[in-house]
């Protein structure tokens, strides 16, 4: 099943999509929020319906959007591939306009993703996984909102560098939420740091987080708060195809003891987790 998709396909949607999003984020726009108190901008409208219609296209599969409609367990725990997307991972981030937001694109297979494809509109950045065939970042034009085949062939495969491979002279590269760092990450994060000489912390939003640890330019990126399973899925797949993994946090963590994410739980909320 995987096999048939062509993530050429599924870039393209989501580049559809960054176009229609950045005509609003380049003007005025105004602010909804739902029940939750999250808030919703005519962006987020406007990128699901051409994500999940450019999906409906290409494959049969059902389709979860954190701007969809709620779909029960019973009828979710069936199913063995689906469409996992966040419109836009970083409403805040877009509505302040500090350009560190992303659009989502996942397949799932069960309960792990296996595609990824991560768009961040405002800097021109792209990047995709799918399962054995390994992560990639590109680079793209302004305004460049097609891709061919062409230009894959121009994506750099991850990790760019390998941070992990630290000697006793480099520096650990902590990065976490830009609006939600609490006091249990910054606790994780202290004594992370207590017996490292050198240490950078980096404040990011959205997803470019765990992509970050994905291409290298992070070693670590601790989440000891919540999210849901739209944020996550499509840059966890990029990340697992760059040889890191996203660990479900304990209070004991390492990574010999901690289970990687998992995705389409009952609860859609995510555990805490650390991206190494």
């Amino acid at each position: 099943m995987l096999q048939n998709i062509n993530i050429l396909e599924v870039i393209n949607i989501a580049l559809k999509a960054g176009s229609a999003v950045m005509q609003v984020y380049r003007k005025d726009f105004t602010v909804e929020y739902k029940d939750d108190k999250s808030p919703l901008t005519e962006a987020d409208k406007r990128a699901h319906k051409i994500i999940v219609d450019g999906l409906s296209k290409i494959s049969p599969f059902p389709t979860l959007s954190e701007e969809g409609k709620n779909i029960p367990y019973e009828e979710r725990k069936k199913w063995q591939y689906y469409w996992l997307i966040d419109p836009i991972d970083g409403t805040k981030e877009f509505i302040k306009k500090n350009d560190e937001f992303t659009i989502n694109i996942a397949l799932i297979h069960k309960d792990t993703p296996v595609l990824g494809v991560v768009l961040a509109p405002a800097i021109n950045e792209l990047y995709y996984a799918k399962k054995e065939e390994g992560a990639y970042k590109v680079m793209l034009d302004d305004e460049c909102w097609m891709l061919d085949e062409k230009d894959l062939h121009k994506a750099q495969k991850l990790p760019l560098n390998d941070s992990t491979s630290n000697n006793e002279n480099s520096t650990l590269t902590i990065v976490a939420s830009k609006s939600h760092l609490n006091q249990e990450t910054q606790e994780f994060i202290d004594k992370l740091t207590s017996n490292t000489e050198n240490s950078t912390f980096i404040s990011k939003g959205s997803s470019l987080k765990l992509l970050m640890v994905a291409e290298g330019s992070a070693d670590v990126y601790p989440r000891l708060a919540p999210t849901m399973e739209w944020d996550t899925a499509a840059a966890d797949a990029v990340v697992r195809e760059s040889g890191k993994m996203t660990y479900e946090y304990n209070q004991q963590f390492n990574i010999q003891n901690s289970s990687p994410l998992k995705y389409n739980k009952e609860d859609l909320l995510n555990p805490w987790f650390v991206v190494k």
